[in-house]
């Protein structure tokens, strides 16, 4: 049997045995979705999400355009954060290894950094080629990647480094001669070891991966063309997996990248959601193991347990802790 039908074979019993077992007093069965906060906290603009190395959960719009909530590790209800300026609105929102925030404004053009225990937002990058900065990937040596979509038809991805000044140097990525044009880029994340981009697409319904070359985006595949109901949030975890929203459709999509590097991704699951108009999602939790998804549907926060953590809180894990944890 090829390894990636062993992988998912061990995946798919896995998921059995967690649909059917869930004694009294044991953890939340797997896959199993529950709204985390009251109805209407949000405004129909909820986004991020994100979570710091406390484990505080970070999501825009929060009561009104223009801010930021926040729910406190463990927390039921989200408090107010901070406040961006005058017209601009978030969206995507990651977190770097030195505890910095940033926040995507894709109303003014803007990718803002909050500083560690600051509430006050800085420009750190900002271009008028931006169409509207949509949602962020961030590698583990900070470099930032930006789905930048030109509704209604195609869009852009964005690099982004620390300058010398600590502010961001970004150029848009050069798209593969083979695809020189996207869709709608909107969710974006990268694969654990850092040297493929995936991107959703909302328009295609498709999500793509690329291999990373500086400021070139190469050898792209399509992974996974949906039929019916648009793209939108798209996060991976330890073991390769996709996770992605799917708007109108009330799920997360749990997708398994082939290990040949040709064939179509296997879609592993869909969990079903409390809202019906899930946005964005992130993993968090003590062992990075919750996903957090943003509804528009009802305008609250809504969780599940998986089996494996999310790719991203492991960036916060320094390497010697990493190889000792066994967590990431």
């Amino acid at each position: 049997m090829a390894p990636n039908s062993i992988l998912v074979t061990a995946l798919s019993g896995l998921v059995a045995i967690a649909a059917t077992c869930c004694a009294a007093g044991a953890e939340p069965a797997l896959f199993e979705s529950r709204q985390l906060t009251p109805s209407g906290e949000y405004t129909s603009g909820i986004e991020g999400p994100a979570v710091d190395l406390a484990g505080n959960l970070y999501v825009v719009n929060f009561r009104e355009p223009g801010t930021i909530g926040k729910v406190d590790t463990g927390g039921t209800r989200s408090h107010f954060f901070a406040m961006l300026p005058t017209g601009s609105i978030g969206n995507g929102i990651r977190f770097d290894d030195e505890g910095r925030m940033y926040v995507a404004d894709f109303k003014k053009h803007n990718i803002f950094v909050f500083e560690p225990n600051e509430t006050t937002p800085k420009v750190y990058f900002n271009s008028e080629r931006f169409n509207q900065p949509n949602d962020l990937a961030i590698a583990e040596d900070g470099t930032l990647y930006a789905s930048d979509p030109r509704f209604p038809n195609t869009g852009q991805i964005w690099r982004i480094v620390r300058g010398a000044d600590g502010n961001g140097i970004g150029e848009v990525m050069a798209m593969p001669p083979e695809r020189p044009h996207a869709g709608v880029t909107n969710g974006i994340d990268l694969s654990p070891d850092g040297t493929t981009l995936y991107v959703s697409e909302s328009n295609t319904r498709e999500v793509w991966a690329y291999r990373l070359d500086g400021t070139n985006l190469s050898a792209p595949r399509r992974l996974k063309r949906f039929s019916g109901f648009e793209l939108d949030g798209l996060r991976t975890d330890v073991a390769g997996r996709i996770f992605v929203t799917r708007p109108s459709h009330g799920t997360v999509a749990i997708l398994v990248p082939p290990a040949d590097g040709a064939s179509e991704a296997m879609l592993l699951q869909e969990v079903a959601l409390r809202g019906k108009e899930p946005t964005n999602l992130t993993f968090g939790g003590p062992d990075g193991r919750s996903v957090f998804v943003t509804q528009k549907q009802g305008r609250f926060i809504e969780t599940f347990r998986t089996d494996k953590p999310g790719r991203e809180p492991c960036l916060h894990v320094r390497s010697a802790e990493r190889a000792a944890s066994g967590k990431c």
